[in-house]
C-alpha cells in the first residue's frame, strides 16, 4: 500500500544495511518512523513493545529474527534457543509459533553451514506469501462488498464496520480485513467505512491513517458507538480480523471484539473474518476454553498518548492515582456469532466442516 505517493510494506530487508527495515508503529498515526533491526534484541523488543503488531506481520518478523540467528549461530542448541525467546514474546497471535515451528522444522533438517543463507530465503518467502494471501483474501472480500453495493443505489456507500487495525500495518501488505475495502475502493465501489477507536492502544487510529492514505471514506468512532449505528440500520456489514482461529472457527481477536458480534448478531448484520490460513490453529476446537488471553501491562489502560498543542507525542494518565488497570489483549468470539470466514481460498461457514472443506490438506 502507498504512504503518500510511495508504496510501502511493513517490513523490508535491506540488503546494504543486511537487516530488517520496520516501521516503528508506536509512534503512528503521529510520526513515521523507519527502524532498522540489528540484534536478537531488537527484535524481541519490536515484537513485544509492539513496534510491529497484528498476528500475519509477528510471524513474518519471526522468520526474520530466526534468520538473524542463524546468522550469529547455526546451531542446534541456537535454534532452539531463539524459538523459545521469540514465542514467549506475544502468547495469543498463533502466527508466531506457525512461523517459528516452520523456520525450525527447515533449518534443522539443513547441515549448519546452509542454515543461516536458507533462513533468510524461508523468510522472503513466509513474507511474500503473506502478501499474496491478504491479496487473495480481498478478491473474495470484494464479492462480498459487490452484493451489498448492487442492492444500493448508485450513490449511496456500502457502510463496514471494522475493529482494531487488520490493516496493512498488521501484515506485510494489504491487510485482511482491510483488503477487501482496497479492492473495493480500487474498483470505484463506495465506501464508509466506521473505524473503532479500539482502546487500550487505539489501533482504530492506525486504521484511519491507512483508510486516509488511501483515500477511502472513513468515520473514526468510539468503541461503545457500534451498537448504535447498527440499530440505526447504518452498518452494512462488520469485517474483523484475527490473531487465532481455532479448527471449529470460534475467533480470538483484539478485545472488543466479541462485543461487536454480540451487537451485529442482535441487529441482523453480517460478521464476517478475514481469516489467512497461518491464523487457524488446527490443535485446539473450545477458544474460550484454550486460548491463551495475553494480559499486557496496566498501564496501556490507565494512560493514553497522543499528539499534543504543540505537536508533540507525549503520555497521559487518564485514572485516578492508584486505580489498578486491567488489561486483557483479546476476547474470543464463538463460531455462533460469525457469519463467514473469508480466506485466501474462498468464503466458509465458521465451522469445523466448512474450514475442512476449504482446508483438506491443512486440517487432517
Amino acid at each position: 500500500m502507498k504512504i503518500g505517493n510511495k508504496h510501502y510494506r511493513s517490513l523490508w530487508w535491506d540488503d546494504q544495511q543486511g537487516a530488517l527495515q520496520i516501521i516503528d508503529q508506536r509512534a503512528l498515526p503521529y510520526d513515521f518512523r523507519e527502524q532498522s533491526v540489528a540484534s536478537m534484541q531488537d527484535y524481541v523488543d519490536a515484537i513485544a513493545q509492539m513496534r510491529v503488531r497484528g498476528a500475519p506481520l509477528i510471524g513474518a518478523t519471526a522468520a526474520y529474527a530466526m534468520a538473524y540467528a542463524m546468522s550469529q549461530d547455526p546451531s542446534d542448541a541456537n535454534i532452539q534457543r531463539a524459538w523459545e525467546t521469540l514465542y514467549a514474546t506475544r502468547p495469543t497471535a498463533v502466527n508466531l509459533r506457525w512461523a517459528l515451528d516452520r523456520c525450525k522444522a527447515r533449518l534443522l533438517g539443513l547441515n549448519a553451514a546452509e542454515r543461516a543463507a536458507a533462513a533468510l530465503l524461508l523468510a522472503h518467502e513466509i513474507a511474500d506469501e503473506d502478501v499474496d494471501i491478504n491479496r487473495r483474501i480481498g478478491e473474495h472480500g470484494l464479492q462480498l462488498i459487490e452484493k451489498i453495493a448492487a442492492k444500493k443505489s448508485p450513490d449511496e456507500p456500502v457502510r463496514l464496520l471494522t475493529h482494531c487495525n487488520a490493516g496493512w500495518l498488521a501484515t506485510v501488505d494489504w491487510g485482511t480485513a482491510t483488503s477487501p475495502m482496497y479492492h473495493a475502493h480500487n474498483k470505484g465501489i463506495a465506501l464508509q467505512v466506521w473505524v473503532d477507536e479500539t482502546r487500550p492502544r487505539n489501533q482504530g487510529a492506525l486504521t484511519a491513517w491507512e483508510l486516509g492514505n488511501h483515500g477511502v471514506p472513513h468515520t473514526y468512532i468510539t468503541d461503545n458507538a457500534g451498537g448504535h449505528l447498527m440499530q440505526q440500520g447504518l452498518v452494512d456489514m462488520v469485517i474483523v480480523g484475527t490473531d487465532r482461529t481455532t479448527r471449529r472457527g470460534d475467533v480470538c481477536n483484539k478485545i472488543g471484539t466479541y462485543l461487536k458480534a454480540l451487537a451485529a448478531h442482535d441487529n441482523k448484520v453480517p460478521f464476517y473474518v478475514a481469516l489467512p490460513s497461518p491464523t487457524i490453529d488446527w490443535t485446539i476446537e473450545d477458544g474460550v476454553a484454550d486460548i491463551p488471553i495475553e494480559e499486557r501491562n496496566e498501564r496501556e489502560t490507565t494512560h493514553i498518548q497522543g499528539i499534543d498543542g504543540s505537536g508533540d507525542i507525549n503520555t497521559v494518565q487518564v485514572t485516578p492515582e492508584g486505580t489498578v488497570g486491567g488489561n486483557p489483549a483479546f476476547d474470543v468470539t464463538p463460531n455462533r456469532l460469525v457469519t463467514g470466514l473469508i480466506t485466501e481460498r474462498g468464503v466458509c461457514d465458521a465451522s469445523a466442516d466448512g474450514l475442512a472443506e476449504l482446508f483438506p490438506d491443512l486440517s487432517a
